[in-house]
C-alpha cells in the first residue's frame, strides 16, 4: 500500500507538526499495511522521532492511539483553505496587472492602482 493523502490534504514531515495542528484530523501510513486517520491530540518529539497521540483511533483490536514516526515521515494535514485562496487571489491580481500594462492602456490614470 502506498498512501498519498487526498486532494484536501497536504504532506508535511512529522517533525514539522506543532501546536497549530492539535485538534486537526490527520492521516499517515505508519507501516506498509496500515493507514491511520485520527484527530491529533498531542505531540512529543526528540531529535529523531515524533510521538503522536490521537483521539478517535484507539480501543479497537488492532488499533492504536499512539504512534512514533521518524521526523521525516510524511503526515497529511488539511490544506489551509484561506492561505490557498490568498495565494490564488494574489496570482490572479498579478496577471490582471500584467495584462493591463501590456495592453497599451491610454489615459491619465493607472488602472492597476484601483485594483
Amino acid at each position: 500500500m502506498d498512501y498519498t493523502g487526498s486532494q484536501s490534504e497536504k504532506a508535511v514531515p512529522a517533525g514539522d507538526l506543532g501546536r497549530s495542528h492539535i485538534g486537526q484530523t490527520i492521516s499517515f501510513q505508519p507501516n506498509e499495511f496500515t493507514v491511520v486517520f485520527g484527530k491529533l491530540a498531542g505531540i512529543a518529539r526528540t531529535e529523531a522521532m515524533v510521538y503522536l497521540s490521537l483521539t478517535g483511533v484507539g480501543n479497537g483490536t488492532h488499533l492504536k492511539d499512539e504512534y512514533d514516526l521518524p521526523v521525516t515521515h510524511e503526515v497529511y494535514v488539511p490544506v489551509d483553505v484561506i492561505s490557498n485562496a490568498e495565494s490564488t487571489i494574489k496570482d490572479l491580481f498579478g496577471k490582471v496587472q500584467e495584462n493591463l500594462r501590456g495592453s497599451g492602456h491610454k489615459g491619465g490614470e493607472d488602472l492597476t492602482d484601483r485594483l
